[in-house]
C-alpha cells in the first residue's frame, strides 16, 4: 500500500489515509472490541480470527457502495498539516499582539 501511494518505507501509513479509511479501520476495530465481549473471545488466534471477518465485512459493505480503499487517493500529509497549523498559529499570535487593547 505505501508503494502504491509513494510514501517513504519509515513512515506509518495512517499518516496519509484518507478519513473514509481510517472511518473503515475503526469501524472494524470497535466491532471486534463489541465481540470480544459478547462473544467472550480470549486468546490471540479467536481475537485475530474476529478482526480479520470485520475487516473483510466493512471492505464488503464499501464494496457494495461502490468505494475501493486502494483506490482512493492518499490524503495530505499529517506531519505537514502539523507544522503547516503550528505556522499558522504563531502568525495569529504576531498579529494579535500587534492588536490594540480592548478598553473594560
Amino acid at each position: 500500500m505505501k508503494n502504491r501511494l509513494g510514501i517513504n518505507s519509515n513512515r506509518p501509513l495512517a499518516d496519509f489515509l484518507p478519513t473514509l479509511t481510517i472511518a473503515a479501520k475503526n469501524l472494524a476495530t470497535e466491532m471486534t472490541n463489541y465481540n470480544v465481549d459478547g462473544k467472550n473471545l480470549f486468546g490471540e488466534k479467536p481475537i485475530t480470527k474476529e478482526h480479520v471477518q470485520n475487516n473483510i465485512s466493512v471492505r464488503d459493505m464499501l464494496g457494495k457502495r461502490g468505494i475501493k480503499p486502494e483506490k482512493l487517493p492518499k490524503a495530505e500529509d499529517i506531519k505537514k498539516l502539523e507544522r503547516k497549523t503550528a505556522t499558522d498559529e504563531k502568525k495569529i499570535e504576531k498579529i494579535t499582539k500587534k492588536l490594540p487593547k480592548q478598553k473594560k
